[in-house]
């Protein structure tokens, strides 16, 4: 393992130069302390764990320190918001400190929000408050111990400094690491600044460093999009098979490795609402829960307009059309597991749409419903969750049909079955209660609840002896918290 200063860069981004980011020093912040870091972020890059403790950690990861070889950049990118384009963008909050590469050889940018103005920060403080630091912190980690490809969270730290949202806050820092923070909004910038040699040059940089299978096709870019559909796809698929609610699907928030990316108003399901909107600014529900898939292609779409100098129309046609196919492949197969199926049949798809439309008028916890589903046998675990419904009937029918479905499937060993699907159904979710709590603790000096509730989430399939309140449904206030960009 390695102290801090024994990190190495290779600053790959930046040598791009002035076109594609600033040079930014990041502003410190006040008393800076540890709220709290993720061990296993921490390893990416071989750190010790215990370094995380040291007054050096704090001050690395608040702007009063800055390792020698690091070079932070603001980098520029435009994107669609809300359907509109916005010609310009880029990390307003935010700087790529460096890119460190690990004994594997790995590379991981280090990227730090809330990091103060760049000259991309239009009429904004460049400081994230406190709240949303917490949110992004625990719902990359949390995200990544559900198996849904994220950018990672290292630590959060707080400060005295104040910042002004509604209220009055505390400025605070998170160190979030990814193999890339290219985002669709990159090529849209150079595409639609009509910059022809900047674009290819960004698109021959992450072709090379993320894409470099598809150095190997006849058409690169044509490969390298199709590896962006893919990874998409599949991206989607686990959000809406896990509920979770990304709220903010603007193309500059897309990333283009296909991960979870920018944080905001997120949120996961805790009744299942196909229509369920987690952005209190959203009006028009644009990317609500269902809409997400769509919203999807859509942004898929406009990553294809700023590559046609590259890709003909026809063959960019061709690839998008991949996407729905491969979503929906990829959200049964899923699905299949949460049921605890092992093979697959024609009528599956209309089972699953059978009881999640059971599900939703009767407003049913949707992680709760699949990990009983698993703890008993199939007969017993539907007797127990038919209470939940308001159509028992209709859920009885359900039933009759789901229980045939599981013993045509061969597998009834009870030890075996349980033990399959609890492994792909949590038993802890973030939910925005919970984050609230933590939170608020966190607002009033005490870290303990984040730090507990981080280290429930990174293990979400175990039961946890002493951690019951973890997996309770929420209380009536915690559905309706109202949750905004405002950070």
């Amino acid at each position: 393992m390695k102290a801090l200063d024994e990190l190495t860069f290779d600053n790959r981004f930046a040598r791009l130069g002035d076109a594609f980011s600033t040079h930014v020093l990041p502003e410190p912040i006040d008393n800076p302390r540890l709220v709290v870091a993720s061990p296993a972020a921490m390893a990416l890059l071989d750190l010790d764990p215990a370094v995380a403790q040291s007054t050096e950690f704090a001050e690395l990861f608040s702007g009063h320190k800055l390792w020698a070889d690091a070079e932070p950049r603001a980098m520029v990118y435009s994107g669609h918001q809300f359907g509109s384009y916005n010609p310009q963008l880029g990390d307003g909050r935010g700087l790529l400190l460096g890119e460190v590469y690990n004994e594997a050889g790995e590379h991981w940018d280090l990227h730090l929000k809330g990091a103060g103005q760049t000259p991309f920060s239009r009429m904004g403080d460049g400081r994230a408050v406190l709240r949303s630091s917490i949110r992004e912190f625990l719902a990359s980690e949390a995200l990544h111990a559900l198996n849904i490809p994220t950018t990672r969270a290292l630590c959060v730290i707080g400060s005295d400094t104040p910042v002004w949202r509604e209220k009055q806050e505390r400025a605070a820092m998170v160190l979030r690491v990814a193999p890339s923070h290219v985002r669709f909004g990159h090529f849209e910038y150079f595409y639609y600044t009509k910059r022809p040699e900047q674009q290819k040059e960004l698109g021959d940089h992450v072709l090379a460093a993320h894409f470099p299978e598809s150095l190997e096709q006849p058409e690169p870019y044509l490969a390298m999009f199709r590896e962006i559909v893919e990874r998409n796809a599949e991206l989607i698929a686990k959000w809406q098979a896990y509920g979770f609610c990304h709220g903010v699907m603007n193309t500059d928030n897309m990333s283009i490795l296909g991960i979870t990316f920018d944080f905001g108003p997120f949120a996961f399901l805790d009744d299942f609402d196909a229509q369920f909107i987690c952005n209190h600014s959203d009006d028009q529900g644009r990317y609500s829960f269902s809409n997400q898939v769509p919203i999807g292609q859509w942004n898929l779409s406009a990553l294809a307009q700023a590559l046609t100098p590259f890709i003909s129309v026809d063959a960019l046609r061709e690839t998008l059309g991949l996407y729905l196919p491969l979503f929906q492949a990829h959200y049964l197969d899923l699905m299949r597991r949460r049921l605890g199926l092992t093979i697959a049949e024609d009528d599956d798809q209309a089972l699953l749409e059978s009881l999640l439309q059971l599900m939703q008028n009767s407003g049913v916890d949707y992680s709760l419903f699949f990990r009983r589903l698993g703890d008993e046998p199939p007969e017993q675990a539907i007797a127990r969750l038919r209470d939940d419904f308001v159509d028992i009937k209709g859920f009885d029918a359900w039933g009759e049909r789901y229980v045939a479905r599981v013993s045509r499937d061969g597998e009834l060993d009870q030890p075996q079955r349980r033990q399959r699907m609890h492994a792909v159904n949590p038993l802890y979710i973030l939910r925005n209660y919970l984050a609230q709590k933590a939170i608020d603790a966190a607002e009033g000096g005490d870290y303990s609840e984040v730090r507990r509730l981080h280290a429930v989430l990174s293990n979400p399939f175990e039961e946890q002896p002493g951690m019951d309140s973890y997996a309770e449904r929420p209380p009536e206030w915690g559905k309706h918290l109202e949750i905004s960009c405002s950070s």
